[in-house]
């Protein structure tokens, strides 16, 4: 029998995430800090409009875009935050979490061979799903001397005759990194020179602990070359409801829902019912985790220098991204021996491209009580290999 399946699809490894997690998961006594999933649960506000939804019997298809109210708190929200507005009827789409909308906006901008410029390390979608979409995936290696930022220097020299489109990954994951205003600036201004379009993702928005998050939609002549990106499932712990968003120009929503339409139909109806809630009355949910979030932070960096892990400070996200380059170890050697021996599983920066060599993914979305004990097993750990 000849081989039926797709050599793309084949040729795509699978996440680098889920191995020690699913190993971890089966572990007695293990600590993973590995997942990036909040701890919190949703709030019940936002739980008991879902369960009054479904009592209610609101249970069939929404529009494809998704329920016009909650497109309406979508548009109020982001010209709330950021002071742009997005039209309801036709600039944003409802999706099944901001993954979807991922993999779409890639589907509906990219021809074969176009180029997609990736900073790594990153979320590991981008790749996968510019590739299938058919994109030339070129790839900038961010350093931690930078603290993981995209410069303009980079992003000049990445950009060739054919690159299309622009993944911009802040607040970032795996590393925690933020871009400011004055680094988004200078990027914007080599955006609209060489013409290219943004796909910006910041599902981690509301959790940066520097000031408020600044959007590239928010320059001039970004909002009608940016597809924005973002969801439910961080700011709000909303994981397993499956809900995100996009918003950008007419002509890209347009086609993107066709996608949507085929694929998927609509996003769940229960979920967006509860997200309307969400938006309307979470903001202090959002405070009080962002917060705890931002405590865990500090203590993490600071054991960090304790025992004298080299981290840059993060101040997006619920991740921290120490160095272990001065052990003579892969990030993949390290994270399995650290699991093995202290059963604790953290992620090899490897997971996030090859730029992540040397580093580990560590997650702080754990109750602070884990974070301790796994933070007196690294020490444990460090120092039997320093001896």
């Amino acid at each position: 029998m000849r081989n039926f399946l797709s050599d793309k699809v084949t040729q795509i490894q699978p996440s680098g995430i889920r191995k020690f997690f699913d190993i971890v998961s089966e572990m007695k006594d293990a600590i993973s800090l590995g997942v990036g999933e909040p701890d919190f649960e949703t709030p019940w506000h936002i739980r008991d409009e879902g369960i009054y939804a479904f009592e209610k019997g609101r249970t069939f298809y929404t529009s494809n875009s998704g329920l016009l109210p909650l497109r309406e708190e979508i548009s109020n929200y982001i010209q709330r935050t950021q002071g742009v507005k997005y039209n309801p009827a036709n600039e944003i789409l409802v999706t099944v979490g901001g993954s979807e909308a991922i993999d779409i906006g890639l589907r509906a901008l990219i021809n074969n061979g176009d180029e997609v410029i990736i900073p790594q390390p990153s979320y590991v979608s981008y790749a996968p799903c510019s590739y299938l979409a058919g994109g030339k995936n070129v790839i900038i290696n961010l350093k931690a001397e930078n603290e993981f930022r995209l410069t303009p220097d980079e992003l000049k020299n990445a950009i060739t005759p054919k690159t299309k489109v622009l993944i911009l990954p802040y607040p970032n994951n795996p590393t925690g990194a933020i871009m400011e205003k004055s680094d988004l600036e200078k990027i914007a201004k080599i955006i609209v020179e060489h013409d290219i379009f943004v796909i910006s993702d910041e599902i981690y928005s509301e959790l940066t602990y520097k000031g408020k998050h600044v959007s590239i939609i928010s320059f001039e002549g970004m909002r009608e070359r940016t597809l924005l990106i973002n969801g439910f499932s961080k700011s709000y712990a909303m994981t397993g409801w499956r809900l995100g968003y996009c918003c950008g120009p007419d002509w890209l929503i347009k086609q993107m829902t066709k996608i949507h339409q085929y694929a998927i139909m609509c996003a769940p109806t229960i979920s967006q019912y509860a997200a309307v809630e969400a938006l309307k009355n979470g903001d202090e949910d959002v405070k009080m985790m962002r917060e705890s979030y931002n405590q865990r932070r500090r203590f993490l960096i600071d054991s960090f220098k304790k025992m004298g892990l080299e981290c840059f400070e993060p101040y997006g996200a619920f991740y921290v991204f120490p160095c272990i380059k001065e052990f003579g170890m892969t990030s993949e050697e390290f994270a399995t021996k650290f699991l093995q021996e202290e059963k604790v599983a953290a992620v090899p920066g490897t997971a996030f491209g090859d730029s992540g060599e040397g580093y580990l993914r560590i997650s702080y979305a754990y109750s602070l009580e884990k974070l301790k004990i796994a933070m007196e097993r690294l020490e444990r750990f460090v120092n039997k290999l320093r001896k």
